[in-house]
């Protein structure tokens, strides 16, 4: 699940006490995923592991950037203090032997004692355990200690907004009285979905219908979404707006330019991406020109401005084709 707190340029006017029928970016979103980008630790890619993933250096450091939102996991911890860290499990090193912990299961100090501390301390160095079982140091160019949704609230810079993922196991089907949470009424709330991507005993996170569906009967304003589940049902992009639900994507497919424009021409409303610097500045100063009254149809539906020059694209017919047939050959990979 995923929340939605905007920053004061997204302010939409509308009195606390009043609800919108339906919720809609005013804009083309960029959103930095955990910040400036998530940490792998098993890449070649330096920038991959240049900033600590959801913390307050790498959630200052996103917002530097034209980004509109930056993206973290928030679980709760046993004390009840809501906590900003994506993994389920805690992983360290204790006399040579790596040991994990449950993160929901610790209370706030023993949470924050893992990894840097504000001392320069580093007494119980992080692990990350990959997907397919390998153990990494969680070695990284900037580090910086964990931190509490209380701190970004207070240390991160106000330019940009919050989207936030509640974290849950994947391996456990939670109940709907476990899923509802209290909500203030000006937060946006989203479902996270991988479409289908991989298939879970919940089916409800199995398709983007299934989303649509749960959107629906829980009030939920709109939908994140792993691109590639997308890219692969692209007639399901109507199918969430008729809904009056927006469309938000993820994924490392969202690290490819050209995989980006295709999302915006094809609807989506805005992309989470590791990449910030790159995306934001490729994309920066977006906007379209439709084709003039009286104009000749020479297949162009729209022109595209681009970057800082505002360089001239224009987007054809055959352009969005070989778009689709380019993201098509990503999903093979």
């Amino acid at each position: 699940m995923a929340l939605s707190v905007p920053s004061a340029k997204f302010s939409s006017g509308v009195e606390d006490d009043k609800k919108q029928d339906a919720f809609g970016f005013p804009k083309f979103v960029v959103m930095g995923h955990r910040g400036f980008g998530m940490n792998m630790l098993q890449s070649p890619d330096e920038k991959m592991k240049s900033i600590k993933e959801n913390s307050i250096l790498s959630f200052n450091v996103a917002a530097d950037f034209p980004i509109d939102f930056v993206e973290f996991d928030v679980q709760v911890i046993r004390d009840g203090c809501p906590v900003i860290f994506h993994d389920i499990f805690m992983f360290t090193q204790e006399q040579g032997v790596i040991t994990e912990k449950r993160v929901t299961e610790m209370a706030l100090q023993e949470f924050i004692s893992y990894g840097p501390q504000k001392d320069g301390a580093n007494v119980k160095p992080m692990f990350r355990k990959t997907k397919d079982g390998r153990i990494f140091e969680w070695k990284v160019v900037k580090d910086d200690p964990l931190c509490t949704l209380q701190d970004a609230f207070v240390k991160v810079k106000r330019s940009v907004g919050f989207n936030v993922e509640l974290k849950f196991d994947d391996n456990i089907v939670y109940g709907e009285e476990e899923l509802r949470q209290t909500l203030d009424n000006i937060l946006k709330v989203f479902f996270l979905t991988n479409g289908g991507c991989e298939i879970y005993e919940d089916v409800r996170r199995n398709s983007l219908d299934e989303a649509i569906k749960i959107c629906k009967e829980g009030g939920l304003q709109g939908i994140v979404s792993e691109v590639k589940a997308i890219l692969r049902t692209p007639n399901a992009i109507q199918r969430v707006k008729d809904s009056k639900l927006s469309l938000i994507s993820y994924g490392q497919l969202n690290n490819v330019v050209e995989v980006i424009y295709l999302q915006y021409l094809m609807g989506v409303e805005g992309v989470i991406v590791d990449m910030v610097m790159e995306i934001s500045e490729a994309i920066a100063s977006i906007s379209v020109k439709n084709k003039a009254d009286g104009e000749e149809d020479n297949g162009r539906k729209s022109m595209i401005m681009l970057g800082e020059e505002r360089t001239k694209v224009k987007i054809s017919k055959d352009a969005i084709t070989f778009l689709t047939k380019f993201a098509s050959k990503l999903l093979q990979q």
